[in-house]
């Protein structure tokens, strides 16, 4: 009797144990079953204008790539194109070491775009990967620059025919124009002319459009907004720097300029996207500048 007792015990804690270690596997089994997996959110967002950090692209543009990849920036736009090269990279080695880090170049400014040399500065752009053939100021020795600030000699009717013949010839070449204001095309010329007004107006919106510096626009007096209604979908990328109480650039987020009432509108605007840009930091360095804008950018909304 007494052996049979001990027997019995010994069969019922074999069974409990193995009941435990069996519910145990399956808590396990079922909380591995229904876990969601974490999804990280993305470090790397928003556009950087090269120009801001031009000084150190000359010198050394590697690292300076580096260093606005390690700021959290996506995309870059290029502000340097010489004999045939970009920052002294061809074409594609300029695209593949940005993809080394992680970053694009979405759009490049090509001032230096004359009708002699339009189709090579059109290949090279494509060849670097780039969707946006921008200009940046009336090409073609239009531009001028003096005491009196930033104007242009000729006429808007002139700088209408000269953007939509290039204009054509990008969107042959599979690439995008956009046309990238300073102050002065807001302000009436001696005939009353509004050039930004007479650009939107008569370009070929099919092979024509814009890169609205939000600085400037505010600097002429401007609401960004009016263009927005006046000229909705035309604004296909933004320029984004702040303005301090002296009226000078800023990093975005330490100004003056309310970005979250404009990026209300970004699909009024036809935003595609947007960068930073700081013409100049005014004793900060560049590469510190484009932090303190990153980490605006992100506060405001900005992704």
């Amino acid at each position: 009797m007494k052996k049979y007792f001990k027997l019995s015990l010994s069969l019922l804690l074999v069974a409990a144990i193995g009941f435990t270690s069996c519910s145990s596997k399956t808590d396990s089994e079922e909380s591995t079953d229904t876990m969601e997996p974490v999804v990280a959110e993305p470090t790397s967002f928003g556009g950087l204008a090269l120009y801001t950090v031009r000084d150190s692209m000359s010198s050394n543009p590697k690292a300076t790539l580096q260093a606005v990849a390690d700021a959290g920036y996506a995309y870059v736009e290029a502000a340097d194109y010489r004999d045939g090269k970009f920052y002294g990279m061809t074409p594609t080695e300029f695209k593949s070491y940005l993809e080394s880090l992680g970053l694009t170049a979405k759009s490049a400014h090509m001032g230096m775009v004359n009708m002699e040399n339009a189709d090579q500065l059109i290949a090279d752009v494509k060849a670097a990967g780039i969707e946006y053939f921008v200009i940046p100021v009336p090409p073609m020795g239009m531009f001028t620059f003096g005491p009196d600030g930033m104007g242009m000699k000729g006429t808007a009717d002139d700088l209408v025919e000269i953007l939509d013949t290039l204009g054509e010839k990008c969107a042959a070449a599979g690439l995008k124009l956009l046309y990238h204001n300073h102050d002065f095309e807001f302000k009436a010329m001696a005939d009353g002319t509004i050039i930004e007004d007479l650009l939107l107006e008569k370009c070929n919106p099919e092979f024509v459009n814009f890169q609205m510096d939000l600085f400037w626009v505010t600097k002429a007096g401007v609401d960004p907004l009016a263009y927005f209604e006046k000229y909705p979908g035309r604004f296909k990328a933004w320029h984004v720097k702040d303005m301090n109480g002296e009226g000078n650039f800023a990093p975005v987020g330490t100004g003056s300029i309310d970005f979250q009432r404009i990026l209300n509108e970004k699909a009024k605007s036809g935003m595609e996207f947007y960068l930073v840009e700081q013409d100049n930091t005014f004793g900060l360095d560049p590469l510190e500048a484009i932090k303190i804008s990153h980490t605006g950018l992100g506060s405001i909304g900005f992704q």
